[in-house]
């Protein structure tokens, strides 16, 4: 018999799939879920930012995992460059958006939550980056938040010590409407895409992150108060400076 994960890419094989509701006529999911009831802090333009100069090379070699941080905090300025790395939108158009991260269709299935320990400017609590305007959105306030996380995340302890957490949501209707059931392959390959770019620009600003795919589902999208079918937690990378 074959297991889950066999049938998963036996059953998204190209012979297998349904007609896309792109193709049925159906309308285009919205680009950004509805910007909640909440305080909105804004950002440093992207062209504001210093950044220190790397070369690609200096990027690739320094890239490592890091579970200890710094008690320093993190900068707004730091925090919204790692933001635009992951997420950025460099072009918006009526029916798609270019980010700085690869994305099949430019569909771009991602939304990203902040559990905020300790970053400049900002109260601890749970954020939502507001990609299309550049802003955060406060969801909740909430003091010692990083902690709650830890037993979301096979109570990996070093977790609560982090400047700030991502972690990324898939709205999978958004890729799954132009590839239908092929879409779901595509969530797990871009939410590696954006990761990397997370490792990469952590470099440049002396701070360090590590992936985490170790978590129980319902419970995170509990934390996060999020469905967990039409948008689900998919990965999370805990930052802090080194």
């Amino acid at each position: 018999m074959h297991n889950t994960g066999e049938r998963f890419f036996e059953q998204t094989k190209y012979p297998y799939l349904s007609e896309p509701d792109q193709e049925k006529g159906l309308p285009m999911p919205k680009m950004e879920l509805p910007q909640p009831d909440a305080e909105l802090i804004h950002l440093p333009a992207p062209a504001s930012l210093r950044v220190n100069t790397h070369s690609v090379f200096d990027a690739i070699n320094k890239r490592k995992s890091y579970r200890k941080y710094s008690d320093k905090p993190l900068s707004l300025e730091d925090l919204t460059w790692l933001l635009w790395a992951t997420q950025g939108v460099k072009e918006q158009m009526p029916m798609t958006t270019k980010r700085t991260v690869p994305s099949a269709g430019s569909r771009h299935p991602f939304e990203t939550y902040l559990v905020v320990n300790n970053v400049t400017g900002l109260k601890p609590g749970l954020y939502r980056y507001m990609a299309l305007s550049h802003q955060l959105a406060l969801i909740r306030e909430q003091r010692n938040i990083s902690e709650e996380l830890v037993p979301h995340c096979l109570n990996q302890k070093w977790i609560a010590e982090a400047a700030v957490t991502f972690i990324w949501v898939a709205v999978p209707y958004r890729t799954t409407w132009r590839y239908s059931e092929r879409g779901w392959r595509y969530l797990f390959a871009e939410a590696g895409h954006v990761c990397q770019s997370l490792y990469m620009a952590c470099s440049t600003i002396n701070a360090g992150c590590c992936a985490v795919d170790a978590f129980y589902d319902n419970p995170l999208n509990d934390f996060l108060g999020i469905d967990g079918k039409d948008n689900f937690a998919i990965y999370l990378a805990p930052v802090g400076l080194v």
